[in-house]
């Protein structure tokens, strides 16, 4: 698998990186996981993506892969200690989150510890981006970043203390490509993809019951790309995910399933490269073209 050099750190990162959030909220056993990880490390994959609020996903991970730590680099998030919904910024509750993250994770030290979805306000204050310095310096982590979307982004990546962004990019959600990323790569940020493939939404005829998925149904319905339209879905996600890899600044997308063998697939998926320049530039006009001012990147 293509690897990247991962901003100004010290990291060569799979293009595809494993994101932990189903493995947790659709309650994978830990055979399944075990499976999965395991397959998408032998496929060269060696990025893992998750966050403490993932319901179970820290622990799941620290028990299949924690005897393969040097295969891996191993990224996680802190902010919501209670789980999605709860938030707590405090000094003292971002560093307790994460020493239970390396407990969870079964691993001394991460190589990048991420504040999940703070607001802009929030980061303004400075507490948390101090814990985050402090977690650097009792070695629990080697990087910082931020995760996030729109204004808080910006200024995350305007204040110069994160070495890495990751954000919201994809066929559906391109606020970032130019709110965000030009400065980040002018900074030699890390850049992560978050939701990549516009979390496939247009699989479909209709709106899923699962009001995640809804605005980017919402945006696909209007944006009706050609690509969507005139290939079957397979090759059409293909297509979406390749698009997110062509950004330029773009080293990591990040991929969650609870399928082992959707790892192949993936891999399989990307296999073509970067997409064309007139590709390219065909999805960016579109964009342009029809989304109104008030489609914000997506937390």
């Amino acid at each position: 698998m293509e690897k990247r050099q991962f901003g100004k750190t010290d990291m060569q990162v799979s293009v595809l990186g494993f994101g932990g959030a189903e493995i947790g909220f659709e309650g994978a056993t830990e055979q399944t996981v075990e499976r999965l990880l395991k397959s998408a490390l032998d496929a060269g994959l060696n990025v893992i993506d998750t966050g403490e609020c993932y319901q179970g996903s820290e622990e799941l991970i620290g028990k299949a892969v924690g005897n393969r730590r040097q295969d891996f680099y191993l990224f996680t998030k802190c902010g919501h200690p209670r789980g999605i919904g709860s938030e707590d910024w405090s000094f003292p509750s971002l560093l307790e989150s994460i020493e239970r993250s390396l407990q969870r994770l079964k691993t001394d030290c991460l190589d990048l510890i991420q504040l999940h979805s703070f607001s802009e306000s929030v980061l303004r204050k400075g507490d948390a981006i101090t814990a985050m310095q402090s977690a650097r310096e009792k070695g629990y982590t080697r990087h910082i970043g931020y995760s996030g979307d729109s204004l808080a982004a910006k200024f995350a990546v305007e204040c110069g203390a994160f070495d890495v962004l990751q954000t919201s990019i994809n066929i559906a959600d391109q606020e970032a490509l130019e709110l965000t990323l030009p400065l980040a790569r002018e900074k030699q940020m890390g850049i992560i993809a978050k939701r990549p493939i516009a979390n496939a939404a247009w699989k479909e005829q209709h709106k899923r019951i699962d009001s995640y998925h809804h605005v980017y149904w919402d945006r696909l319905s209007k944006l009706h790309y050609d690509f969507i339209r005139q290939r079957p879905l397979e090759a059409s996600i293909a297509h979406a995910l390749r698009f997110t890899l062509s950004v330029p600044g773009v080293h990591t997308a990040i991929v969650g399933t609870t399928k082992p063998e959707r790892w192949l697939q993936n891999a399989k998926m990307i296999e073509a490269g970067p997409l064309s320049e007139s590709e390219f530039e065909a999805i960016r006009e579109r964009w342009d073209e029809i989304r109104p001012r008030t489609w914000i990147g997506q937390t």
